[in-house]
C-alpha cells in the first residue's frame, strides 16, 4: 500500500478537473496542464476530491500510484498558485541580463552564454544577481532551473557559480605550502 497513494486530493475553488479516457486535464487561474494517466492506475473525481488507486496489486501499479498522485498534485497546485525557485550567482565578474526570452549570462567562459526561456516560464533577476524562475508546470521550471545551474556550478574552493536560494555550500581548505627543508 502506498502512503503517498493513499491520501485524498482536494479540488480547490477555481481548479476545473477533467476526466477524458486516459487524459487528466486542470485548469486554473495559472494555466492548463495536462497528465496521461497510466493503464494501471484508476481516477476517480467526485465531490471535490480525486482518489487515485490501482487496478490490480503488482509492484509496478504500487509504484505507479503514488507517483500519479504526486503528479495530480503538483498539476493542482501549479495551476492554483505557480511555483519559483530562485539561484544565486556568486562570482567576480560574473553578470545576466534579459533580453526578451534570452538570458544572457557572462559566466567567466570567453563567450557569452545565452539560453532561451521555454514557454510558459517567467524570468526576473533581482538585484544582487539573484535569478527568479517561476511558472505553473513544477517539472518544467525545476528542469530549467537545474539547466541553468549546470552551466556554472559552485566549485567548492571560493564558492563562484549558481547555487539555489538558501544552499548552504561546503568550502574546502586550498593547498597548503609545506616547509621547505
Amino acid at each position: 500500500m502506498s502512503k503517498i497513494g493513499k491520501k485524498i486530493i482536494t479540488i480547490p475553488q477555481g481548479i476545473e478537473v477533467k476526466l477524458e479516457g486516459d487524459k487528466l486535464e486542470v485548469k486554473g487561474p495559472k494555466g492548463t496542464l495536462n497528465l496521461e494517466v497510466n493503464r494501471q492506475i484508476k481516477l476517480e473525481i467526485a465531490d471535490g476530491e480525486i482518489k487515485t488507486s490501482p487496478l490490480r496489486s503488482s509492484k509496478e501499479a504500487n509504484a505507479l500510484w503514488g507517483l500519479t498522485r504526486a503528479l495530480v498534485n503538483n498539476m493542482i497546485i501549479g495551476a492554483k498558485n505557480g511555483y519559483e525557485k530562485k539561484l544565486e550567482l556568486q562570482g567576480v565578474g560574473f553578470r545576466m541580463s534579459l533580453q526578451g526570452k534570452k538570458l544572457v549570462m557572462a559566466l567567466g567562459f570567453s563567450h557569452p552564454v545565452e539560453v532561451i526561456v521555454p514557454e510558459g516560464l517567467t524570468v526576473k533577476i533581482e538585484e544582487n544577481n539573484t535569478l527568479s524562475i517561476s511558472g505553473f508546470d513544477k517539472q518544467k521550471v525545476g528542469q530549467f532551473t537545474a539547466n541553468i545551474r549546470a552551466l556554472k556550478k559552485v566549485e567548492p574552493y571560493k564558492g563562484k557559480g549558481f547555487r539555489y536560494q538558501g544552499e548552504k555550500v561546503i568550502r574546502k581548505v586550498g593547498k597548503k605550502a609545506g616547509a621547505v627543508k
